[in-house]
């Protein structure tokens, strides 16, 4: 479970009840089904309106996306395997590398390392990754832009049910009492616009892309790592090329957790 997305949900709808009590307004005017009817129903057909039927079937997984966490390797680990494969393949060759292949878990990693090892020119290795890559980043920006519209059409959506609302309550203008009561219902929707829109709807889209931007900062890393795998690059050098994809100020820590890796290792080895 993505914790953020619902502590973000919770605080959120928090700050909507919490501030009606503040100002003096009854949470329960929230519970009206009419403008969560123009307001849910209207974005959801707006969305059909505005994408494929074939993206509208990721809707759900795209939710799935957004409440579950995110699962990638860490790039401390991920260098660090490069530098060990480097290793292997510097001293037996990269034929070496063929039983590790199969134990690869990402499919993306895996496909890469098949091809070096199958003698893939470096140019046409790094040109089908990067392909793949620009693919997902297709499919990425596609999902997060349903959630993206869905946020435009949200805010939208509530000025309509607020129209819609004081045509009703001007409809009876005799009775002061339930007019205000009208009024105040119809800016019920308006309310449930903003919020889903800018509380729910755009944010998921941010989410989406920010998911998306470190799975293809990972896979960058994987690119250069297996090209310079390939090219026979020393360990060494390998760990600096890719210590560039790590924070400046987290590099250092990174780089002592290593030898200290490296040392046990060498201990245990000893020992």
């Amino acid at each position: 479970m993505e914790k953020s997305t619902l502590i973000g949900i919770v605080l959120g709808i928090v700050a909507v009840v919490v501030g009606m009590i503040l100002k003096h307004a009854s949470p329960s005017a929230l519970l009206n089904p009419a403008a969560f009817m123009i307001i849910i129903v209207g974005t959801i057909a707006a969305l059909f309106n505005a994408f494929p039927m074939s993206e509208i079937k990721r809707i759900p997984a795209l939710f799935k996306v957004i409440f579950s966490e995110q699962k990638l390797p860490a790039k401390r680990e991920l260098i660090g395997q490069f530098m060990n494969w480097a290793s292997i393949a510097r001293r037996e060759g990269l034929l070496a590398l063929e039983n590790t292949s199969d134990e690869i878990e990402d499919p993306f990693l895996r496909n890469g390392m098949k091809m070096i090892i199958d003698g893939g020119e470096p140019d046409f290795v790094r040109d089908v990754l990067n392909e793949e890559i620009h693919a997902i980043e297709e499919r990425h920006q596609a999902g997060a832009l349903v959630f993206s519209q869905a946020g435009s059409y949200a805010p939208t959506l509530g000025v309509l049910g607020a129209v819609v609302g004081l045509i009703a309550a001007l409809g009876n203008l005799s009775d002061i009492d339930a007019l205000g009561i009208s009024i105040a219902a119809a800016f019920v929707a308006t309310l449930l616009g903003i919020f889903t829109g800018y509380v729910l709807w755009h944010p998921f889209a941010t989410k989406l892309k920010r998911k998306s931007k470190q799975e293809i900062e990972i896979k960058k890393i994987m690119v250069e790592g297996l090209l310079s795998i390939q090219a026979g690059v020393s360990p060494a050098a390998i760990e600096q090329k890719l210590l560039v994809y790590i924070p400046y100020n987290e590099r250092s820590e990174m780089k002592e957790e290593m030898k200290e890796e490296k040392r046990e290792e060498g201990a245990a080895v000893n020992g």
